[in-house]
């Protein structure tokens, strides 16, 4: 009936407590019904701290019959909508207030609870109750969800019924369990009858002599005048009624006063009552049967007298409304860093305010900076034709004083690829990529193409690898955005990205931008139109059809923060 954990030092066991009620009624039913279906009236566990239970009947039933397995606990809770705050009124039994505390403070911190504004510990003497204020932007039934999902108010009890059975460690099920219990229980009931056995029959045989003197008292109250010393009274008495000296004793001790009428019949009278209860006790001890109507008979006065309502409530698990994946995300925009090196971080907009600094390695730079919030879905292109997608609040919010996530280690990455362009954008995927090669050709692909049914975290073959790739880029539906391509020579082409070629395949080789001769000249870098601010007359290298050999870079073009034409050479 109670919790129970561990036996002894290299012991160990967990056994959950249940309703005393259900267990007696269980057991009574287990006696008349060896092979009686235990869930009919032990359906599950019951704590003292209440909460739900989520109930799987084949789950319980392999608990019981094994004695391990483990089961979901969830605390209850109470939304006021009217004061924005959810009470929690009810605690799983293997958690605590102050662990449920500690739970969502450190969710808080690490903004996997945006929606949390306060917390506080109310019990009195009304009862147990955790308040969580929440925003007014927020939808506390999805809150209430994540306070399950990522706090210890639903958590895992792990069963391990070992039990000591004659001084040895035993795993039982629950059934095997009660059965012992029912073999000690007539064990313990046959012994105590032994024991009232003796006692009784012992009190019959000091009355059965006292019959004997009550028959002829004036006889017994002569014997003892007539003695000359008190040492000689038990004898003459044990000779002249033919008793004992146990018997004698307790004949001697007797008082004058109960020498009347009444107390002689009360004494026989408890003669007659004892043999009938010797008697009793006797059946009892050879029958088996009488034995276990014994305890039925015990079980029902404790449950009539000590049962109660379970108090843990059993939940299907259809019966939990679980949202939808996006609905549990906290929805904030962020900010995307790659970096030259590899490093990827996501930062929240609202961790950008004033003054900072984003942080990189000595020898790193930041290569890509994008737009996101925290549903969306981002796609990495790497150097080796290949795509890795993961959804955005998969990656940890960072400080501007973090590194970030390294890329390899994020996505397992082959050995020596490398992340080169970051993409975020939401289902269905819209727009088209550019890619460029080294060879001198480029080729525009549907964003559609890597959108999986599945959500597939890694796609092959995602763009022709029959050339290094120089670049990619993105062009949002319905635009035209303006690129740059600069050559091993220092040539730049400046040109709109719908003069590239379409292809409908995402491997498709494109066709060339740049002509080159005796193919002595190869492309290096790719721009887009905000990246080429060190370019000062943008339109002189501006070309109205591809492919063309594109124009060296003049001097004069260079910003004058540049220092000269070789600095913009990779």
């Amino acid at each position: 009936v109670n919790n129970n954990q561990g036996i002894a030092v290299g012991m160990a066991s967990n056994i959950c407590s249940f309703n005393l009620k259900e267990i007696c009624e269980t057991t009574i039913a287990l006696i008349r019904d060896p092979e009686a279906d235990l869930l009919e009236t032990l359906p599950a566990p019951d704590f003292s701290t209440g909460g739900y239970l989520i109930y799987d009947a084949d789950e319980m039933r392999e608990i019981y019959r094994t004695g391990r397995g483990s089961f979901q606990l969830r605390g209850a809770a109470d939304i006021n909508r009217k004061e924005k705050i959810i009470e929690i009124r009810e605690i799983p039994y293997t958690t605590t207030i102050e662990a449920i505390i500690d739970d969502i403070t450190d969710a808080v911190k690490k903004n996997k609870l945006r929606d949390v504004v306060n917390v506080r510990d109310e019990t009195d003497l009304n009862g147990l109750c955790i308040s969580v204020e929440y925003k007014s932007t927020a939808d506390p039934d999805i809150l209430l969800h994540q306070l399950f999902t990522q706090t210890s108010l639903q958590s895992s009890f792990s069963c391990n019924f070992n039990v000591l059975i004659d001084n040895r460690p035993r795993l039982l099920g629950v059934r095997e369990i009660l059965n012992e219990w029912i073999e000690w229980r007539c064990e313990c009931i046959r012994r105590e009858a032994i024991y009232d056995i003796g006692k009784k029959g012992e009190r019959l045989h000091l009355l059965r002599g006292l019959e004997r003197i009550l028959l002829d008292i004036d006889k017994a109250i002569a014997v003892i005048r007539l003695t000359e010393t008190e040492k000689e009274v038990v004898p003459r008495l044990m000779n002249a009624f033919d008793i004992d000296e146990i018997q004698a004793e307790y004949v001697a001790e007797i008082k004058l006063r109960h020498l009347n009428r009444e107390y002689i019949l009360k004494r026989i009278g408890d003669i007659e009552t004892l043999e009938r209860e010797i008697a009793e006790l006797e059946r009892l001890v050879r029958g088996k049967g009488r034995l276990r109507d014994k305890i039925i008979r015990q079980l029902k006065e404790i449950s009539n007298k000590y049962g109660r309502e379970r108090k843990t409530r059993l939940i299907a698990p259809e019966e939990i409304d679980v949202p939808e994946e996006e609905d549990l995300v906290p929805d904030y925009n962020t900010r995307l860093f790659l970096s030259e090196q590899g490093y990827v971080k996501k930062i929240a907009l609202t961790s950008l305010r004033g003054n900072f600094e984003i942080r990189v390695k000595e020898d790193d730079r930041i290569i890509q900076e994008i737009e996101s919030t925290n549903r969306e879905e981002i796609i990495f292109f790497t150097d080796k034709a290949q795509v890795y997608k993961m959804m955005a609040w998969e990656l940890e919010d960072c400080r501007p004083s973090q590194l970030g996530e390294f890329t390899p280690n994020l996505l397992d990455l082959d050995d020596g690829e490398r992340v080169i362009y970051i993409h975020s954008t939401t289902e269905p995927f819209k727009g088209e990529f550019l890619f460029v090669f080294e060879n001198g050709k480029g080729v525009r692909v549907d964003a559609s193409h890597y959108e999986t049914i599945q959500r597939r975290r890694k796609l092959l073959n995602a763009y022709d690898a029959s050339s290094p790739i120089v670049g990619v880029r993105y062009i949002p539906e319905g635009e035209r955005p303006s690129f740059a391509v600069r050559s091993k020579k220092n040539k730049l082409l400046y040109f709109e990205s719908n003069l590239v070629v379409k292809k409908a395949t995402r491997t498709a080789q494109g066709a060339s931008i740049l002509r080159t001769r005796n193919q002595n000249d190869a492309l290096v870098e790719l721009y887009s139109e905000d990246e080429l601010s060190f370019i000062r007359d943008l339109d002189y290298y501006r070309i109205a059809k591809i492919p063309t050999a594109g124009r060296y870079i003049r001097e004069e073009s260079i910003e004058e923060r540049q220092l000269s034409l070789a600095d913009t050479v990779l």
